[in-house]
């Protein structure tokens, strides 16, 4: 997640006026901050994150401690994968974070049943993912979404409409999660090779193959 700061300007004549600064890092915003206070001419410091919540300097200070303790910079890829015959559908979804300077790599699959077609396996690996999040302790951040399904993420970010009742039901659900946990997401689509790891969970689930790994990526 970046942030914004608002800066209440005074000078000496008494007259003020708010300057409002780019999305940056929040680390690179508590430096022009602390800048902005050697002026002398602050009267009131504002940040704002990117989906428009409000923090003072002090409380942005104090996220900031937290995030470097918890998972931040991260980067999830997802797959879903039907099987026509069986009706089954198998998700992966890999994601990488940092967290206290280290990356980290979570890896899981699961099975699931009742679906109609792929592109519903597809948004269901995409809340699969969202709940491994969630578990992560994951909230106000901007997270990357990697995956191979154009229909998925061009719907989410209103490229496409989406006419699909069932799909529908999922793009609601995504973005009520999303919402709750205050994250952002940044689409990415790539091709089938580049999502090769999420691709190969979704099919090792559909072979009853469970994965389940957390550890830390090494150099």
């Amino acid at each position: 997640m970046k942030y914004k700061i608002e800066w209440t300007y005074k000078i000496k004549n008494g007259s003020e006026t708010v300057l409002t600064t780019d999305f940056l890092r929040l680390e690179e915003a508590l430096h022009f901050a602390n800048d902005f206070e050697k002026t002398g001419r602050v009267k009131e410091l504002n940040f704002y994150d990117e989906v428009g919540t409000h923090w003072t300097k002090k409380e942005a200070e104090k996220l900031a401690r937290k995030i470097e303790e918890e998972p931040h910079d991260i980067v999830m890829y997802f797959d879903g994968g039907y099987d026509l015959q069986t009706r089954e559908t198998g998700v992966g979804v890999s994601i990488y974070y940092v967290k206290n300077g280290k990356t980290y790599r979570v890896r899981r699959n699961g099975q699931l049943t009742g679906l109609e077609n792929n592109n519903e396996a597809e948004y269901a690996a995409l809340l699969y993912g969202m709940g491994l999040l969630e578990e992560l302790g994951v909230r106000y951040q901007t997270i990357v979404l990697k995956g191979d399904s154009q229909v998925v993420l061009k719907q989410l970010s209103g490229e496409w409409p989406c006419y699909e009742e069932n799909l529908n039901r999922y793009l609601d659900r995504v973005e009520q999660k999303a919402a709750d946990m205050q994250l952002r997401f940044l689409y990415e689509p790539v091709s089938r090779k580049v999502n090769k790891e999420a691709h190969q969970l979704a099919s090792q689930a559909l072979q009853g193959i469970v994965i389940d790994s957390h550890a830390a990526v090494e150099e």
